[in-house]
This record gives C-alpha cells, sequence and structure tokens, in this order.
C-alpha cells in the first residue's frame, strides 16, 4: 500500500508537508527493494537492502528530531502511530551502547544462536579473525556497535572502506565473499543502500536551513550511501 492511501483521510500535524516528499522517497525506494530482482542471490541477502533502507528513512526522522530539534513532538508521534517511523528503533538508539543499532532483530536473542544476540553488536576489534569482517545473514550490518560505525551509520555489507579497512577485508575475507556474494562496496547481495533521498529542501526548510547546513554526520552518511549505490551499477 502506497503511503498516500495509508494516510488517507488522516490529518497530520503541522510540518508534515515539509518532510513529505522526502518520506514518499525512502517509501518508493523501500517498495522497488521489494520486488527487486533476485535471481543469483541469496535468500537472506534479498532483506539486505531493505533493512539499511529502513534505517536511513528512520535516522532521517531521528536527526530531524533529537539531533537538529527542528521536529514537533506532535508530529513526530503521529509518525510512530501510522507507522510511518519505527518508534522502537528510534527509542533504542537514544540509549547508551545502541546509537547505530541497525535493526531491532540484532538484538533478538530467539533469533540468534545460543541465544545471544547478533554477531554484529560484537566490536570488530573483540571477534575471532574469521568472523570480523562477516554481515549478519538477517540485517546484512557488518557491525553498528558503538565506534564502529562509518559516516555516523553502521558498517554495512555494502559501506564504502578506506584503505585501512580495505586492507582488513582482504585479510580477514570470509565464506560470504568466495561464495560469489561480492565484498561490501562491490554490491554484496546485489543490493545497494539505494541513494539517499534525492531532495533534500524539503527537511532544510523546517528551519530555514539550506543544504549546507546539514550536519556533517548526515551528510557523509547519505554520500557513502549513494556511492554504495553506484558501486552496484
Amino acid at each position: 500500500m502506497s503511503l498516500r492511501r495509508k494516510l488517507k483521510g488522516k490529518k497530520p500535524p503541522e510540518g508534515w508537508e515539509l518532510i513529505e516528499e522526502v518520506i514518499e522517497d525512502f517509501e518508493q525506494q523501500l517498495k522497488e527493494a521489494v520486488n527487486e530482482e533476485h535471481e543469483g542471490k541469496r535468500k537472506t541477502e534479498l532483506t539486505w537492502k531493505i533493512h539499511r533502507l529502513h534505517w536511513e528513512k528512520n535516522r532521517f526522522i531521528y536527526d530531524l528530531m533529537y539531533q537538529r530539534k527542528v521536529m514537533s513532538k506532535e508530529l513526530f508521534e503521529w509518525l510512530v502511530r501510522e507507522k510511518v517511523a519505527d518508534g522502537a528503533l528510534i527509542a533504542k538508539w537514544r540509549k547508551p551502547g545502541y546509537e547505530i543499532l541497525c535493526s531491532m532483530l540484532a538484538i533478538q536473542k530467539g533469533n540468534h544462536n545460543f541465544g545471544t544476540t547478533s554477531h554484529c553488536r560484537v566490536p570488530l576489534r573483540a571477534r575471532a579473525k574469521q568472523q570480523r569482517i562477516t554481515p549478519d545473514v538477517q540485517t546484512g550490518c557488518i557491525s553498528c556497535a558503538s565506534g564502529d560505525g562509518k559516516f555516523g551509520g553502521p558498517v554495512w555489507w555494502n559501506t564504502p572502506l578506506d584503505e585501512e579497512d580495505g586492507a582488513k577485508l582482504e585479510e580477514n575475507r570470509t565464506t560470504w565473499g568466495q561464495a560469489g556474494a561480492g565484498e561490501p562496496g562491490e554490491g554484496a547481495g546485489g543490493g545497494g543502500g539505494g541513494p539517499g533521498p534525492s531532495r533534500k529542501r524539503p527537511a532544510a526548510e523546517l528551519d530555514g536551513d539550506d543544504d549546507d547546513e546539514l550536519p556533517d554526520e548526515v551528510r557523509a552518511r547519505l554520500e557513502a550511501l549513494k556511492k554504495s549505490t553506484k558501486a552496484l551499477d
């Protein structure tokens, strides 16, 4: 169901018109990710792009509400109530140690062996060598432990890596890459995060700032998302 149909007949709070275009952009990308061709991909890889887009959409809302503080509480609560925003995930981001959590699935112990959380919650420096650059099979997240993030977000399977990270990747390459799924930054699973919202202007209008006034962390994350998409073309 499209976002417009979902919200039809419901009067949104003031400020929705300023972010509606960006949210619709994310929703369209999510829809395309769901319908994307899956030939040549492992079953678990089909959801990786969806999880990353879900994270980016909610991080956009989180940044406006808690970082830039330009979104009203009324609008935020309406977005959560209408299931446009993931209230549980955003609430976790506000707790120490969960600042860049990739997904609620990563901390649901019932979904993992031995009743533990996902290995993407373990800092890279604390992992066994063979597990260091391995993405979570459900979310595609390599690490969302505090201190491991890049560009203000988790290290995803397709996050661009610098030379130092690339050296570690070569040294610690694991079976997921050898099996033909590709390496981070080269389209593992064939699904990029998708370009970030192509229209940032509406969000900036909330406080009258230009795009240049976006926090460096937000801008870097969006640029990284676009680069990872180009690497898959």
